[in-house]
């Protein structure tokens, strides 16, 4: 049997392309996209579509029991340059849509939630290098305390009640279907664009500041692996470690340059770097390739082929 899924959140960066991979697997009728708003038409028009808050419950639950779902996405978030700005907003939208979910799932209305945790829960206290499932986590950003909230409270909901919620700590996604939404490793996203357009880009991280990233292909494929995964190997109810390559903005403008030559880069860190210097530089996930043999794809030069390849198909332009 298919689940019947409902993804919250499935306007945002990797909702979309986490919605449409769902649908490709399981069926367009069996996965419901919700949001907020109508931001995103292609989502909108693909199938069925629902408006839903993800900070109310009532329009959570009506919608879970319109359609029988049995599997939540939790995707809805604010991250973490945005959260800086706005960290009330942060709080209420990253931990009470959480609260929502995790009730529905303890009053047995879903079976299954997968909720995404993020590097940002660490912080300068840990260690940066191969950085372990189990550290000190001090984060110095109000994303980054939202998100180790959360996956406290996923721990206890499935120890006190018996929660089947899974999550994965996620690196920098990039990806050349959607826009950034706000995140300290969007750079990694524009520096593509902005290759393609301008031929320059002015980045607001230092050259040498070294972050774990990931493809989106290979994010997606990290949630869908773990969700069908027998529950009996999931030893981790907090939020695992997850991560594929860790790069620089100098490494990614280097491997750009080897396909448009006459790219420059420059930079002009702001208020970004802090909390980029507060973050892994490299992360140690041996739990996850051991429990659900999670495995990545995509290198630095397979990622740049891809975002250039697709970038160039977009603005319609000329890339050796």
């Amino acid at each position: 049997m298919n689940p019947k899924i409902l993804i919250i959140g499935a306007c945002g960066q990797i909702g979309s392309e986490l919605t449409f991979k769902l649908r490709h697997i399981y069926g367009d009728n069996n996965v419901i996209a919700s949001d907020i708003s109508y931001s995103n038409l292609d989502i909108v028009n693909s199938g069925l579509f629902e408006i839903v808050d993800a900070q109310d419950y009532a329009s959570i639950n009506m919608c879970v029991e319109k359609y029988n779902i049995d599997t939540v996405y939790l995707m809805a978030a604010l991250l973490s340059a945005t959260g800086e700005k706005f960290p009330m907003k942060a709080w209420d939208l990253n931990v009470n849509s959480l609260f929502n979910v995790l009730n529905l799932a303890k009053a047995k209305f879903v079976k299954q939630v997968f909720w995404p945790s993020s590097i940002a829960v660490f912080g300068p206290s840990t260690p940066s290098e191969n950085t372990p499932q189990y550290t000190a986590m001090e984060p110095t950003t109000v994303y980054g305390i939202t998100k180790q909230v959360g996956e406290r409270w996923c721990e206890y909901y499935h120890q006190k009640y018996g929660v089947d919620v899974r999550s994965l700590r996620y690196p920098g996604i990039v990806s050349w279907k959607t826009q950034t939404g706000g995140g300290t490793t969007d750079y990694a996203v524009d520096i593509y664009h902005k290759a393609i357009t301008d031929k320059k880009f002015d980045c607001f991280l230092a050259e040498n500041t070294k972050l774990p990233m990931m493809y989106m292909d290979d994010a997606i494929k990290a949630a869908i692996d773990i969700m069908r995964a027998d529950a009996s190997t999931i030893n981790i109810r907090s939020s695992y470690n997850l991560a594929a390559i860790s790069f620089t903005p100098k490494e990614v403008a280097q491997s750009i340059k080897k396909h448009i030559p006459e790219f420059e880069i420059s930079y002009t860190p702001d208020f970004r770097q802090a909390i980029a210097d507060s973050w892994p530089k490299s992360i140690n996930d041996h739990a996850a390739r051991q429990d659900w043999h999670w495995k990545h794809a995509f290198s630095l030069e397979a990622i740049t082929k891809e975002m250039l390849f697709h970038l160039d198909k977009k603005y319609n332009t000329t890339v050796k």
